[in-house]
């Protein structure tokens, strides 16, 4: 069975997949580094090893993400929103409206009942409402991403960020603490505005349900959670693999389709 592989290069993290037909064999995620070629290399290479197959065995790769240009090895590339599409798809076979969001960005698609991107959104120019706020915000309360998003959870009065602007957000977060507010009601303060952040994203695309969302902020519950309420749907999280990997997942099954064209 045809054996393929997609390297997604983001600005945080870079991921790759292996598939041997419609299964994925191999995973990787690590840190981006300054050199995004060195990066998707070493990626790779973890993907490949996990899978237990050499990269002579692969029939096509596909390249994507913010470092594309710079993946040397791979047979094709194509567009993050092709990829995060096509990856979601797969993953959640009922998506009709997919947000991603990484490091630096968030993406939101609208897809047709056959997975086509019928409309696009992306917001690419400010770190509010990617995964770098969160980052940011989670570095002044001194907690890990992951403690950040369970802290909606025993909350009892979230505070209201007056900006998405990460830098009036660290102010506010700053003031908040400096009043007395709890570490829990501040936390869930901003994954509230995150979540606000990327609901007005989602609605210009027009939500449809099902709703998928991947990306490494899709781990924090506290942002699920309330988008969830803002969006009124309730939001699909891949199981099949981690929800960082949809981009190079969506790679990997483009590549197949070209190899299988090229045929």
């Amino acid at each position: 069975m045809m054996i393929t592989a997609g390297c997604d290069v983001g600005s945080l993290t870079s991921k790759a997949v292996v598939m041997r037909g419609n299964r994925i064999i191999g995973t990787a995620i690590i840190r981006s580094r300054t050199h995004p070629e060195k990066t998707a290399r070493q990626v790779m290479d973890q993907a490949l090893k996990m899978a237990g197959v050499d990269e002579k065995d692969v029939a096509h790769s596909v390249g994507t993400g913010y470092g594309v240009e710079k993946i040397a090895f791979v047979t094709a590339r194509h567009s993050e929103i092709a990829c995060h599409a096509r990856g979601a798809r797969f993953l959640v076979p009922t998506a009709r409206t997919v947000i991603d969001i990484g490091g630096q960005d968030c993406k939101a698609s609208r897809l047709d009942e056959n997975g086509g991107v019928l409309k696009f959104l992306a917001n690419d120019k400010c770190a509010a409402g990617t995964g770098r706020f969160l980052e940011v915000m989670a570095k002044i309360l001194n907690l890990s991403l992951d403690e950040l998003g369970k802290l909606s959870k025993i909350a009892r009065a979230p505070v209201t960020l007056a900006s998405t602007c990460t830098v009036w957000a660290q102010a506010d977060v700053i003031q908040y603490l400096n009043s007395g507010e709890t570490v829990a009601d501040v936390g869930a303060g901003v994954n509230n505005a995150m979540a606000s952040r990327v609901a007005s994203l989602a609605n210009g695309v027009g939500v449809t349900a099902d709703v998928c969302m991947t990306g490494g902020v899709a781990k924090n519950q506290g942002v699920v959670h309330a988008l969830e309420k803002l969006l009124n749907e309730r939001i699909v999280i891949p199981r099949k693999a981690d929800p960082q990997l949809a981009g190079a997942v969506g790679a990997a099954i483009l590549a197949r389709e070209i190899a299988e064209g090229s045929k």
